[in-house]
């Protein structure tokens, strides 16, 4: 079977590497600072002690429980079990808005990225990966599994999509639902515009069949604050027929207000069905993204 890199082109390679590359910074750059290697530690949880026996590792002993008993113990461990994660990333239109602090960066490529480096963080842990790519439709679906090669995969894949059509993500993540057939987490990757109660409703679908859901929801920081002040025209990354010139300053305030209820309400909605809702600025390093996860992680039954 050829290698991915033998079925692309050479300017595609490099771009690719490049992504990799990211990855791997990012995730053993924020990891260096748990561990002290980047490759161990992630995948264990502490079971008990025993007493110390000739021949264990001395690094194994627990030293603060030695200076309170004064007698020798090992910390014994057990492999947690793998998990088996879905990365669904958004390449709606909507997501290629790039604002005037976003130095060319969209929400679109702030999510690719992400995606990579939360893949490259599942497979150090030996955990498994997939990703599915949709706007309208699924455009992309990469099986989970759980070598380290497999991230070429992904990134082959992440490197293709963009952004561009419109959709309806409560009819895409319905559908989605079946063809992730086994239980797992799912991560979803997107800024969640559309019908608030049709959203959560199929958020909910991925709940009934036992699915973890964990959504980070990317912002570009011009629609958090919306920093208009000139008259501006104001169009549709989804529909080419929708522009409007205006004067930003009459319509700000029902603009933030409105901003208020949607986050108001998905907040809601999620803590509801118990999924949980990670918000991130495309000004927010991938580090905190990486953190947020593992929290989360740690927390989970």
């Amino acid at each position: 079977m050829p290698n991915v890199s033998d079925l692309i082109a050479v300017g595609d390679i490099k771009k690719l590497s490049r992504l990799q590359f990211l990855a791997r910074r990012v995730v053993e750059g924020f990891c260096s600072g748990l561990h002290r290697s980047p490759h161990k530690g992630f995948s264990v949880e502490f079971k008990e002690h025993r007493s110390y026996v000739r021949g264990d590792e001395v690094r194994s002993i627990d030293w603060k429980l030695y200076a309170k008993t004064d007698r020798l113990y090992i910390r014994e461990f057990e492999e947690e079990t793998n998990l088996r994660c879905t990365l669904l990333v958004d390449s709606s239109g909507s997501m290629a808005y790039s604002g005037s602090r976003s130095d060319g960066m969209t929400k679109h490529d702030y999510a690719v990225r992400l995606a990579a480096c939360l893949g490259y963080l599942m497979l150090q842990q030996q955990d498994s990966v997939g990703l599915v790519t949709f706007d309208t439709k699924l455009t992309h679906y990469v099986p989970p599994r759980g070598r380290p090669k497999h991230l070429q995969a992904i990134v082959d894949v992440l490197d293709q999509v963009s952004p561009g059509r419109e959709t309806e993500l409560a009819g895409v993540f319905h559908k989605l639902v079946s063809k992730i057939h086994r239980r797992g987490l799912v991560v979803i990757i997107s800024d969640l515009f559309g019908d608030i109660e049709e959203l959560l409703r199929s958020l909910a679908h991925f709940r009934h069949a036992k699915h973890e859901v964990v959504i980070f929801q990317i912002w570009d920081p011009d629609e958090l604050d919306f920093p208009f002040r000139q008259w501006t025209q104001f169009a549709s990354l989804e529909s080419q027929s929708h522009r409007h010139l205006v004067d930003p300053g009459h319509i700000r305030r029902t603009y933030l207000e409105n901003l208020r209820v949607f986050r108001e309400r998905l907040t809601m909605g999620c803590r509801r069905h118990r999924i949980d809702l990670v918000p991130m600025s495309t000004e927010t390093p991938y580090a905190d993204a990486l953190a947020a996860y593992l929290a989360l992680r740690r927390r989970a039954p």
